[in-house]
């Protein structure tokens, strides 16, 4: 699973490089700017499907299995941790996360979200996953695997996109590194 998350990973973060970008725009053009965020999104879902199948494969071991009524607390967080993953998806832009934006216009530019969950932390996308992964009412050890490695790619995703925002937003987004914190929630504005 490890070395699988490896290759994911590293696919993953040469393909949102903003230096792999502009090379492929240089040498793809327009059909590279148009295409390149909805490519990325579809290869992302057809990467994730192998962890399914690994998790089927691997022998694998309950570590633990939380009774009622902290199961039922632990899953009702849950559900308000993808939901509010969602709602700062929306914040964002779903069409442009997926890249069905970037196909109507090939300069569909990014705007810098600073509002709403954004204005508490940096990467509420990636805080609310891993909140969602961690409030496991069962954990098993492939279970716990992954969320350990998800939980460091999240991290060092986090880190690699920060070079994206910096790139494309330069002193709007160095701004807004200082007044928001990366990983943490900060309570007040």
């Amino acid at each position: 699973m490890a070395a699988y998350f490896a290759f994911f990973a590293i696919m993953h973060s040469i393909l949102a490089d903003p230096r792999f970008k502009t090379w492929a725009g240089k040498r793809f053009g327009n059909v590279f700017d148009r295409w390149q965020r909805l490519a990325y999104t579809v290869l992302a879902l057809i990467m994730i499907l192998p962890f399914i199948y690994i998790f089927v494969s691997l022998p694998d071991r309950t570590l633990y299995i939380v009774s009622w009524p902290w199961s039922g607390l632990m899953a009702a967080c849950q559900a308000l941790a993808a939901l509010a993953l969602l709602a700062a998806l929306r914040q964002t832009g779903i069409s442009y996360f997926l890249g069905l934006e970037q196909i109507k216009r090939a300069s569909a530019p990014g705007e810098l979200v600073t509002s709403g969950f954004y204005c508490h932390i940096r990467n509420p996308l990636f805080f609310f996953a891993a909140i969602f992964l961690w409030l496991s009412p069962i954990m098993t050890l492939n279970l716990l695997a992954f969320n350990i490695l998800a939980t460091v790619y999240f991290y060092i995703g986090a880190l690699h996109e920060e070079q994206s925002l910096m790139a494309e937003f330069g002193p709007e987004y160095e701004d807004y590194k200082k007044r928001v914190p990366m990983f943490l929630p900060r309570l007040k504005r």
